[in-house]
């Protein structure tokens, strides 16, 4: 248990950096700033699947692989970064044009580097998830991230704009490379032809290909914002969806880094397979319908808190993204079925269907504003997208699309307990209290509503204990 702690420890550690690091310079750093980096990172978002290009998944999700595998995966990661760092600093000027702002072309050629700094360290850290030794990969993560942030304030506070964003992000990268090299006893060999590795290259390059089209869509909206209404805009956007991504990723990434390699050990017992699936999918679930019920009522007060008066125009993008926090969970844990059973291209159709519809629907949502970007994104990805996804995951392997609707409409009593106890709350108690007390109060209400509720229904308190069953059986495994 003792790595199960470290694991969440870190990524509850990292997202209260992430919070107080965003509160902090979004107080010291203007919209139109964040806009600018965000333009950015739209490109970077194209090219970072290319950062891993599959390969880590590749080497996690194998059975058996090789020394000599691993180091071919190495190699083509530090060509496949060099590569993207080259492409980006190049189409720097282009950037620069069509959004119209000519600081994106230093911004561009420095968030460039990020991208070779990557291909250094992508099997290390591969390596380190395979062998289950998360305490170790949260104490860098946190450390590492820690670092950036400072750096990134204390340039902020010294009046460095946007400078402080790139140059956050540039050395948190430097600083995790140079750490993982320095505990990682793993080192690569030269490059060994006929080894075996390319089923491992094809299968990176297949969820690469996933990547690569959900960049594209998931970076529609912002390029389409930047480019038709302005930085500003951009940057309330980016801030808005910061604020939903960034709890998520710290809830999903400790689940990730236990449940595909376990479930990749279980592909030949099927019904151990699905159980250990549905038992994890069970407890992701309430948690999306918990935090998505406590979050809708309380958009306003969010964004007041964290980012700051500046920034109350978010407060209805935040507000319309909500949803995302149903979805994104749900989305990300059926991916776990294709990659723990080795099907790529299944995932690949999935991505291009799902990612056209989005495209869709930021264009019909871009006349009405960012928030109609927001809510398009929101309306579409419930309505189309989930039940694709849900179609596609389970028509093969273990786990069926049964199973994962009936689980998905098992746990909605939960979320509509939280959001109405949430909302009454809002209503009834806290009109009068400042934005932070506003927050305690009803975070207060609706989380022990959301508590009973799970206690109450059946379902979701069997889920509960299965779920936190699982997940210490799995990280056991770590600490024997």
């Amino acid at each position: 248990m003792a790595g199960a702690i470290a694991s969440a420890g870190g990524q509850g550690g990292q997202l209260i950096l992430a919070v107080a690091y965003n509160a902090i310079l979004a107080r010291l750093i203007s919209p139109h700033d964040f806009g600018l980096v965000a333009m950015a990172m739209v490109v970077a978002g194209f090219l970072q699947v290319f950062k891993d290009a599959g390969l880590s998944t590749a080497t996690i999700q194998r059975a058996d692989i090789t020394y000599a595998q691993v180091s071919n995966l190495f190699w083509v990661n530090v060509a496949v970064g060099g590569t993207a760092m080259v492409g980006m600093a190049a189409t720097a000027p282009l950037v620069a044009w069509f959004f119209h702002e000519p600081e994106l072309v230093g911004i561009s050629v420095a968030l460039s580097i990020g991208f070779l700094l990557e291909g250094f360290v992508v099997q290390q850290v591969a390596i380190l998830n395979r062998q289950m030794r998360f305490t170790l990969l949260s104490g860098v993560e946190l450390g590492c991230a820690a670092a950036g942030f400072l750096i990134g304030a204390i340039m902020a506070l010294t009046d460095w704009g946007y400078w402080s964003l790139v140059c956050a992000t540039l050395s948190t990268a430097a600083l995790r490379v140079t750490t993982v090299w320095s505990l990682s006893r793993w080192r690569p060999q030269k490059p060994a032809p006929g080894s075996g590795t390319g089923p491992l290259v094809r299968f990176g390059a297949d969820l690469t290909l996933v990547g690569v089209v959900y960049a594209v869509s998931r970076g529609c909206d912002s390029l389409l914002i930047g480019r038709y209404l302005g930085s500003d805009a951009v940057g309330l956007y980016s801030r808005a969806t910061a604020l939903v991504t960034r709890p998520l990723e710290r809830l999903i990434a400790p689940i990730y880094a236990v449940i595909v390699p376990a479930l990749s050990r279980l592909q030949t017992e099927p019904e151990r397979y699905r159980n250990a699936f549905v038992q994890v999918f069970d407890g992701l679930t309430i948690a999306a319908f918990l935090l998505a019920g406590l979050l809708f009522p309380l958009s306003n007060a969010l964004v007041k808190v964290v980012l700051g008066d500046n920034w109350d125009a978010a407060a209805p993008i935040f507000a319309a993204l909500t949803p995302a926090f149903v979805h994104l969970p749900l989305a990300t844990a059926t991916s776990w079925l294709y990659t723990s059973q080795g099907r790529g291209r299944d995932l690949l159709v999935t991505a291009c269907a799902g990612s056209a519809v989005l495209v869709g629907a930021f264009l019909a949502g871009l006349s009405f504003g960012a928030t109609g970007v927001a809510i398009a994104y929101s309306a579409s990805s419930l309505l189309v997208i989930l039940p694709l996804t849900f179609y596609m995951a389970g028509r093969a392997g273990p786990v069926t699309t049964r199973d994962l609707w009936v689980t998905a409409g098992t746990h909605l009593p939960v979320f509509f307990t939280v959001l109405w106890a949430t909302w009454l709350a809002r209503e009834w108690i806290a009109p009068s209290l400042s934005p932070f007390a506003q927050i305690l109060a009803c975070m207060s209400v609706g989380g022990v509503a959301g508590v009973v509720a799970v206690c109450v229904f059946g379902r979701s308190r069997r889920a509960r204990a299965g779920f936190v069953a699982r997940l210490r059986e799995y990280w056991k495994r770590q600490d024997a």
